[in-house]
């Protein structure tokens, strides 16, 4: 009788600590895009050594055009080839016009980088950017793999 008390006993105590093992881990929260955009300017900016007040307005810049970016909306479908020629060639000048507003922001924030950086950072800036963003990506894609599984 004893050794079932202490086998029913162990049980619990396990299921008991694996239970709440279990919920911290989903108690993690994903970031929201302004904690991930700030996160990646205090990133940027910590790489390159950049002062505090360079620093400082960097981070606002930077996040100020995440913003913007993310007001012009998701970036328009590709597979529309399958209609017709109307709807394809309507489809390629919405993915047209989206592009070209990037490029008309991507613009607008260089000039607002140049007020406070070289050039040399600005293009370090782009590269770190870039390399974080195929981070994330490679990191999403790993994500939907194994939660397809």
């Amino acid at each position: 009788m004893k050794s079932v008390f202490r086998i029913l006993l162990f049980a619990m105590a396990m299921t008991t600590f694996c239970v709440s093992t279990y919920a911290q881990k989903d108690n993690r929260q994903r970031m929201t895009r302004e904690q991930l955009a700030e996160t990646q300017a205090k990133y940027i900016a910590q790489e390159m050594a950049m002062n505090d007040t360079t620093a400082k307005k960097f981070v606002a810049t930077f996040c100020q055009f995440q913003k913007e970016i993310w007001a012009l909306g998701p970036r328009p479908k590709r597979g529309v080839s399958s209609g017709t020629d109307a709807k394809t060639e309507q489809a390629i000048k919405e993915r047209f016009a989206h592009s070209q507003k990037i490029l008309n922001l991507r613009h607008k924030y260089y000039e607002e980088y140049s007020k406070f950086l070289s050039q040399q950072q600005i293009a370090r800036v782009y590269e770190l950017e870039r390399k974080m963003m195929d981070r994330l990506y490679h990191r999403s894609q790993k994500e939907r793999l194994k939660n397809n599984k």
